[in-house]
């Protein structure tokens, strides 16, 4: 039978109300900042608590802003992060709170009026430990527009459950994340202080953490088509090549440390990839193979960009009211097609370059650390 874990949803109406953290790690979001604390700040949950703000020493203006939001607000606070990463600055939050769930917040998103009420409602309902929605997308720019398409491609996104704002039910993971704090302290890997977010995965600390919870139960991680939050994906083919660059060294290390619960998808770039490098090396031995090599690789160019088609064409009508966030005329289908298919592209080879340099790094140059 499955444990209870959390307040049923048939308890006296106090008890659908835990008390609530919202924690949002932060650095250089003069830009955002307010607009995301105030939306937290006007929520009609009627049991919020705080809005915690762990600030890794932004020098653009961004602490004063926090800063002048706590004069205004009793339940703003700031928390300095010497770390800088992000995986510090959630578990320096955890620890400062004393609230029954921490809700984790990024300032490049945007949030639905009713999104605390619905992330709880989904706790409650589900029996998880974390709830949350799915990762939707929303763009100013052409080429926020070109990835969020990718995103929503299964070339793209490999079939995560996370990606699908239809999709209703559990999951491996979600985006962002409504946990109930106790389950947060027992997933700490040190007995002397709360550190729930591994320090070392310093870009997947929320998927680690979420595999985390699933060792103790694969029915334990929900994901609600009600809960509404739209991430800004990044602005330039360099940022977008360095953040899956990263995305593939921190799952190069969460895959060795979750061998038994992490999922087959995170992989994937790196033994496809693989794979086509190793026959073309044998291909120069034996000759026969030089047509499959050359398939392989006809297929992989160009498979991005029919998939980009694709995606083009079904979204053709109601990309605007769907992805677009701008008042500036929005990009014409062919530069969108083209920008979609170049990210394809892009997205599994920065994820294979990063896996691929630290597997390097830690099997071959046995470092311990990024």
């Amino acid at each position: 039978m499955k444990e209870n874990r959390s307040p049923s949803i048939i308890e006296p109406p106090s008890k659908l109300y835990p008390t609530l953290t919202v924690g949002i790690p932060t650095y250089n979001e003069a830009a955002n900042i307010e607009r995301i604390v105030q939306s937290f700040l006007d929520t009609q949950y009627s049991n919020l608590v705080e809005v915690v703000i762990a600030d890794g020493g932004s020098t653009d203006g961004t602490q004063a802003i926090i800063q002048q939001l706590a004069v205004r607000d009793a339940r703003v606070k700031l928390l300095h992060n010497p770390l800088k990463v992000q995986s510090a600055g959630l578990n320096l939050i955890v620890q400062h709170s004393t609230s029954e769930i921490f809700l984790r917040a990024d300032a490049h998103a945007d949030y639905a009026p009713d999104y605390i009420e619905r992330c709880v409602e989904a706790l409650i309902k589900s029996n998880a430990l974390n709830a949350g929605g799915a990762q939707r997308f929303a763009a100013r720019t052409p080429f926020q527009v070109g990835v969020a398409l990718a995103s929503r491609s299964l070339l793209g996104n490999g079939g995560a459950k996370y990606r699908d704002p239809q999709y209703n039910g559990y999951a491996d993971t979600v985006y962002l994340g409504c946990f109930w704090r106790e389950a947060l302290l027992k997933t700490s890997s040190s007995n002397e202080s709360i550190t729930p977010f591994d320090l070392t995965q310093i870009t997947n600390q929320d998927a680690e953490l979420n595999l985390k919870l699933l060792e103790r139960d694969r029915q334990t991680i929900y994901v609600s088509s009600e809960v509404c939050v739209w991430y800004y994906p990044r602005e330039t083919w360099k940022s977008l090549f360095i953040q899956y660059f990263k995305y593939g060294r921190g799952r190069y290390l969460t895959t060795t440390k979750h061998r038994k619960t992490a999922s087959l998808r995170g992989r994937l770039p790196f033994l496809a990839i693989l794979t086509v490098l190793i026959l073309t090396v044998l291909s120069l031995a034996v000759p026969i193979l030089r047509p499959v090599v050359a398939v392989l690789i006809s297929l992989g160019l160009l498979l991005p960009f029919l998939e980009s088609l694709r995606m083009v064409l079904k979204f053709r009508k109601n990309f605007r009211t769907e992805f677009w966030r701008s008042d500036r005329t929005p990009p014409s289908l062919f530069e969108v097609w083209f920008i979609c298919g170049i990210t394809l592209l892009t997205m599994p080879i920065a994820h294979f370059s990063g896996y691929s340099y630290q597997l390097l790094r830690q099997k071959v140059f046995r470092a311990q650390n990024w």
